[in-house]
């Protein structure tokens, strides 16, 4: 049996997601053929290119004149001054983008100056080949689609459009034909968030098209949420042959031996699938044990085709979250699900054996949490290696984060600590039951600091009966610890399918919660409060923080964590401080 894994885009094109890496070792364990690609560092690494962008360049000449005096018929134009800026700037971003791209794969990616210049000509780059398919647009950071792909209807209306899709020629093109020549007999595809939705559809929508002989199936957490959503939208069943839900591993499995053995899917647990007329969804198991699971194997992935200096590969310690009540999240989407952990002498071993095999000194752990007795223990053992590697991940403001553990981490190789510092609110704290302390908040951003580990803070404003005062407060806490805080994502508050507030919104002063009809694939959801700021006044609040912050001299290398990561290791190890987030970075 082989199966084509498929990791669509978009996805920030630094290093490879997990899901892929984690699927094609277990399958590959159990004697299955397994192809994995990376689709999305693909699409981006096709896209920055000459020849791509002189594409892009004629396209934008043809469809509206040499001076951009043409207005075509289309649903959609761009901004005039956009596209006179694309048609004078295209020459110069043909011209440049190589080298680019080269400069962000290697060591110059350092050189503050050669990357700030770098990183604007691929985001320049990304906008011009963008405005052909206008209003949709990929960014390194986003992409915009054409329309809103929470409603299948014109999800499905997208995938088979040629102009604004950006997908659909570079698939056909460039991927279609290789799914032929391979003949797997599972196609997978991987979706994490709504960003992939798209593409997803778009390969799928062309397989299907083509007529290829193989079971087109997807999973990944955005399916996960859309489970009990799919069995009502039979249209999505026209692309997809069958979903997973939750965990993959034995589902996927166990869909590869019901195929080769000509059987029926009732037996495929986790499995939605269309059965004649009838949408069909099969029981869920337990996960697998944690320990069990064979360490991820990244053979196959385009690991130098990355925009990075280095291979920075992503592992896990766990599965779940060890606090997992906060409202707003929806760890374990509506399903208990036990946190299981894996012992720290194989989390070592298995981020030493990424070094050996790859060439990788740069651990991203992908954990929802990392817990403190795992952070003790796997800092000690890389201690004793010689620290041999760099790595960050998500923590929670635990307070058995003591001075002594912060400082053992920095030895061992922690180079950046991921905090949901989410309010500085006690009153918020409580109603959302994050279950943290403001004054433990305080000292362990300062202690972390003072080991040499870079403290990132993500935080949003208007959880439901959140005051205007009381967002403050958690602006106050930010600027009287900025000595401490390196880098900091501030957001709004956003419904999620599964999380506590959704699923019991009259517990967290949530009035009403609109379900429109036509948005039959949506995750998140629009919410009236009975009190405190609503979602418009929260965006506000957002807008006039990320205003007020001061420009980063390099900021570059606040793009994305994996950036940060790199950044905050170079500066490590030149013994040189981190520039706290808040503070202003003048010119040299």
């Amino acid at each position: 049996m082989k199966v084509m894994l498929l990791f669509p885009p978009h996805w920030f094109p630094a290093m490879p997601h997990l899901a892929l890496p984690t699927l094609a070792a277990y399958l590959r364990a159990h004697g299955a053929q397994v192809l994995q690609r990376d689709l999305n560092a693909e699409t981006f690494e096709c896209i920055l290119t000459p020849g791509y962008l002189a594409q892009a360049l004629e396209r934008l000449r043809d469809d509206y004149g040499p001076q951009g005096s043409r207005r075509p018929p289309r649903r959609a134009l761009p901004p005039r001054e956009q596209l006179l800026w694309a048609l004078a700037e295209g020459p110069r971003l043909v011209a440049e983008v190589e080298a680019a791209v080269g400069v962000l794969r290697s060591d110059a990616f350092y050189d503050g100056p050669r990357a700030r210049a770098a990183f604007l000509t691929v985001a320049q780059s990304l906008e011009l080949a963008s405005l052909p398919n206008y209003p949709a647009s990929l960014e390194l950071t986003r992409y915009t689609p054409p329309v809103a792909v929470d409603a299948s209807r014109s999800l499905l209306a997208a995938a088979a459009d040629p102009v604004q899709n950006i997908f659909l020629p570079l698939f056909r093109e460039r991927i279609l034909a290789d799914i032929e020549r391979e003949r797997p007999d599972i196609v997978g595809l991987s979706i994490a968030s709504m960003d992939q939705l798209l593409a997803a559809a778009t390969l799928a929508l062309l397989i299907k098209r083509a007529g290829l002989p193989c079971h087109v199936t997807t999973g990944g957490p955005h399916i996960t949420m859309l489970r009990e959503a799919l069995p009502h939208v039979p249209g999505f069943f026209d692309l997809f042959d069958s979903a997973v839900a939750f965990e993959g591993e034995v589902p996927l499995l166990r869909l590869a031996d019901a195929l080769s053995q000509g059987g029926g899917l009732a037996g495929v647990p986790n499995l939605i699938y269309r059965d004649g007329a009838t949408v069909r969804a099969t029981p869920l198991v337990a996960p697998e044990p944690l320990a069990s699971l064979p360490p991820p194997d990244f053979d196959g992935l385009p690991l130098g085709r990355y925009l990075a200096p280095v291979p920075v590969l992503p592992l896990a310690t766990s599965r779940g979250c060890y606090h997992g009540r906060c409202a707003f999240c929806n760890v374990g989407y509506g399903r208990s699900q036990p946190y299981r952990t894996l012992p720290a002498g194989e989390v070592v071993e298995r981020m030493l054996a990424l070094g050996r095999r790859y060439g990788a000194r740069h651990i991203f752990f992908a954990d929802e949490a990392l817990a403190p007795h795992t952070l003790r223990e796997v800092a000690a053992l890389l201690e004793a290696e010689g620290a041999p590697l760099a790595w960050c991940g998500c923590a929670r403001f635990d307070r058995a984060l003591s001075p002594e553990l912060l400082a053992a981490m920095a030895r061992g190789g922690c180079r950046m600590l991921l905090f949901g510092l989410e309010t500085a609110s006690p009153p918020v704290m409580r109603r959302m039951a994050k279950g943290t302390d403001l004054a433990e908040m305080g000292r362990i951003l300062r202690q972390s600091a003072a080991a040499g580990i870079w403290n990132h803070v993500f935080f949003f404003f208007g959880f439901p009966g959140e005051t205007l005062e009381q967002a403050q407060e958690t602006v106050n806490f930010v600027y009287a610890h900025q000595g401490a805080i390196h880098s900091g994502s501030p957001g709004a508050f956003y419904l999620e399918r599964y999380a506590p507030a959704e699923r019991f919104p009259a517990r967290y002063g949530i009035r009403s919660v609109v379900r429109y009809p036509e948005r039959d694939l949506a995750i998140g959801f629009d919410y009236e409060v009975g009190q405190g700021m609503d979602a418009e006044m929260a965006e506000l609040v957002v807008s006039r923080l990320l205003d007020a912050l001061p420009e980063k001299r390099f900021g570059q290398y606040y793009a994305h964590d994996v950036y940060r990561l790199l950044y905050a290791s170079d500066l490590w190890e030149r013994g040189s401080a981190f520039p706290p987030w808040l503070a202003d970075e003048p010119e040299p």
